[in-house]
């Protein structure tokens, strides 16, 4: 078991949470990250809002169904005492189409005193690559 990093955070403790969340969505194994939220975490996903694990686990079941070969990169952009931001891009393929596509994007994070992720709010936007642009390769 991963020992989870509480708040308040540090610059060394807030960059080992954004890898440690770029590592577990990079599993895309939707039990393994739905761990590092709250049970009632409340999620903003580009315009679907939704709220606990179990709402956490359907979505991304979803998106990794849809989202083929998805390969993150995280970076921080700034914390406080027990939030994060991070930009981060992605890559993958359309499973209908077979397009590859490049998603950017921020999250705003904020943590409860346990260091589980209570409030997840994130934008991004997609566009084609093709698959000779890719930065990120699994």
């Amino acid at each position: 078991m991963q020992t989870i990093i509480k708040p308040p955070f540090t610059l060394e403790s807030a960059r080992a949470k954004v890898q440690a969340a770029e590592d577990a969505w990079n599993s895309c194994d939707p039990i393994r990250v739905s761990q590092a939220y709250s049970i009632d975490s409340e999620w903003r996903n580009r315009a679907e809002f939704f709220q606990g694990r179990e709402a956490i686990q359907q979505f991304l079941t979803r998106k990794w169904e849809k989202e083929l070969d998805y390969k993150l990169m995280k970076e921080l952009w700034c914390y406080t005492d027990n939030r994060i931001s991070v930009r981060f891009e992605y890559e993958w393929r359309d499973a209908a189409t077979g397009q590859w596509m490049r998603t950017h994007g921020n999250e705003h994070w904020e943590f409860d005193e346990e260091g589980l992720m209570r409030r997840r709010d994130m934008s991004a936007n997609d566009y084609p690559i093709e698959a000779s642009e890719r930065r990120y390769v699994r």
